[in-house]
């Protein structure tokens, strides 16, 4: 299948000013003659007509030629743009493929520029993460990853690995010679300073994936506990329906936010309690099962009832593995103060959401359990897999320097497994598996 040329709407769907459609692969500039009756000059935009098997116009747009391997994917492309509508781009699929493309597969375009070495792994990924950017700090993330920030960091790691493996693989050829005090401490010396450059790598890592992945929290109470009114709060407009009657909120209502550039999706949820009413039943129901899927849950007491028994209402309704933070609220109608505790092992913020008191507060607690740190110069995107196999390369790294008093030859395997786990980052090393998970989420024409 790589071998075909391939065909696909690039934009968006839906009707605009103009629509762009693209081929690539070997028979790519000979699909646009037949299509055109044109020989397009390279990087070079031609008016002309684009007509079916049949010879009917189909439209007339540009045409644009890009030899490989100097394109996108390195192989021919052909860029056609056409007025913008699902019909007429659709026609011209259509068309091209009658003239021998097939219709692409999701991110088939940036797999095979990956595959030709136009992008590494990393860089292909920072594709889908600037086209699905939330916020300007992602897609200035995303941009920094895809020219190639995050990759020149993993190559500075693969230097000194391999320049300790050199020296340690030295030593293990002449296996009868002693190993000097200077060489032992020149090995250690080289092993902290990749160390160090590691823990500087996850933690610009984890900022990115911050940025990229954020965190979806639940919102869970008792019924006029305040839920609605926070997740009004933190959205900043009035998403939900406040009132004073118990159980107004039913059905769960999500909200995407952007807190400082962190994305965080919240679900207000209906008060947790036994329900006589059918419809407040299935919303109880509902709630507990979105708070089966977030990552993290807010329980709202009331802080005139007291710390202690909101917390024995949330260990109560929640599951025993859920994390969650306990919020005490309307603060405004009691003598307390808002701030941020910890009791018992676990996070308490103290707020109004009525007036927004210490609401900053849980901003700052939620940005924090999402693992922002605040935006340090160059922060690169980054995935939750990035920081799997960089927490695997931390542990062989470790493992290593245990090793290296006595037993090289296990310190130099170690060294090696992390090779190999940074070099599954960029690609050097990865599955057919992998590829398919990672460009199965990329829209079609990418």
């Amino acid at each position: 299948m790589r071998s075909q040329t391939i065909a696909a709407v690039a934009t968006a769907p839906g009707v605009g000013a103009v629509a762009i459609v693209r081929l690539s692969g070997s028979e790519a500039l000979a699909i646009a003659k037949r299509l055109t009756g044109i020989d397009p000059v390279p990087r070079f935009a031609e008016i002309c007509s684009f007509r079916d098997a049949d010879g009917r116009q189909i439209d007339r747009g540009l045409l644009l030629y890009f030899p490989g391997p100097h394109s996108y994917t390195g192989e021919d492309v052909i860029e056609l743009h056409v007025h913008g509508g699902a019909v007429v781009s659709d026609w011209l699929v259509r068309t091209l493929c009658d003239f021998g493309a097939r219709a692409a597969e999701p991110g088939e375009f940036t797999l095979r520029a990956f595959l030709n070495d136009k992008l590494d792994l990393t860089q292909a990924e920072a594709v889908a993460d600037l086209i699905d950017s939330r916020s300007r700090r992602a897609a200035r993330a995303a941009l920094r990853s895809l020219s190639g920030r995050f990759s020149e960091e993993v190559a500075g790691l693969q230097t000194g690995l391999t320049g300790l493996r050199v020296l340690i693989e030295a030593w293990l050829d002449f296996p009868d010679e002693e190993l000097d005090l200077a060489t032992r401490h020149e090995l250690a010396a080289r092993l902290a300073a990749v160390r160090a450059s590691l823990e500087a790598l996850i933690t610009g890592a984890t900022r990115g994936a911050a940025l990229r992945d954020g965190l979806s929290v639940a919102i869970a109470g008792p019924p006029n506990a305040g839920k609605s009114s926070l997740l009004n709060r933190l959205a900043g407009h009035d998403a939900a329906i406040v009132t004073d009657i118990p159980g107004t909120t039913r059905d769960a209502l999500r909200e995407r936010l952007s807190l400082d550039g962190v994305p965080i999706d919240v679900v207000d949820t209906a008060g947790l309690r036994a329900a006589a009413d059918p419809v407040e039943r299935e919303g109880v129901r509902r709630a507990q099962r979105e708070l089966g899927r977030a990552d993290h849950a807010l329980w709202l007491g009331d802080i005139r009832d007291g710390l202690d028994a909101a917390l024995a209402a949330a260990s109560a309704e929640l599951a025993a593995d859920q994390p969650f933070t306990l919020i005490l609220n309307k603060v405004d109608l009691s003598a307390e103060e808002p701030g941020a505790i910890e009791h018992a092992g676990r996070d308490v913020i103290r707020l109004s959401a009525l007036t927004g008191a210490g609401v900053e507060l849980l901003v700052d607690h939620l940005k924090s359990l999402a693992g922002w740190a605040g935006e340090a110069a160059g922060t690169f995107s980054a995935r939750r897999r990035h920081l799997d196999a960089l927490e695997r390369v931390r542990e062989a790294l470790e493992r290593a320097e245990a090793h290296l008093p006595g037993a090289l030859e296990l310190a130099a395997e170690e060294l090696r497994a992390s090779q190999t786990a940074l070099s599954e980052l960029t690609g050097e090393i990865t599955s057919d598996d992998l590829l398919g998970e990672i460009f199965s989420s990329f829209c079609i024409g990418k």
